[in-house]
C-alpha cells in the first residue's frame, strides 16, 4: 500500500528539514513525499531536492493559497492513503506511518486520525 504524504511550504527553510527528516526515518517502505511550495524565495526547495531520500514530487510555483496547494497534492499523489505533513511539523516517531497502515489493513476504515503535540 503506497502513502501519499503531501507537504505545503511556503520559506520554510528553518524547519523544513526536520519534517523531511522525520518522512525519511519512517520505518515504512512505501511513502512518496510532494512538496507543494508557493514559490519560495528562500532555500525551501533546495533542502527537499538534497534531504528527500523517498520517492518525491515537488512543485514550487504561485498558489491561491493554503488549499489550493493542498488539492494540487492531491491531483498528484499515487498513494491508496494521503496524508498531510505541514512544513513545520513532523512525525514523533519512526513507525507513525506503519501504524497507520495497519489501521487501513485491518479495521477497513476509510479514515483516520491521531493526536497532535
Amino acid at each position: 500500500m503506497l502513502i501519499s504524504i503531501i507537504t505545503v511550504s511556503l520559506n520554510s527553510e528553518k524547519y523544513i528539514k526536520d519534517c523531511i527528516e522525520s518522512v525519511n526515518k519512517q520505518d515504512y517502505p512505501l511513502i512518496e513525499h510532494i512538496l507543494i511550495d508557493g514559490d519560495s524565495n528562500d532555500q525551501t526547495l533546495n533542502i527537499f531536492k538534497q534531504k528527500s531520500k523517498r520517492r518525491s514530487i515537488y512543485i514550487s510555483e504561485k498558489d491561491n493559497g493554503l488549499y489550493d496547494a493542498m488539492n494540487k497534492g492531491i491531483k498528484l499523489a499515487k498513494g491508496e492513503v494521503i496524508g498531510f505533513l505541514n512544513s513545520d511539523d513532523f512525525f514523533f516517531n519512526s513507525n507513525v506511518i506503519s501504524k497507520i497502515v495497519s489501521v487501513f489493513k485491518l479495521s477497513n476504515v476509510d479514515t483516520t486520525y491521531g493526536d497532535l503535540k
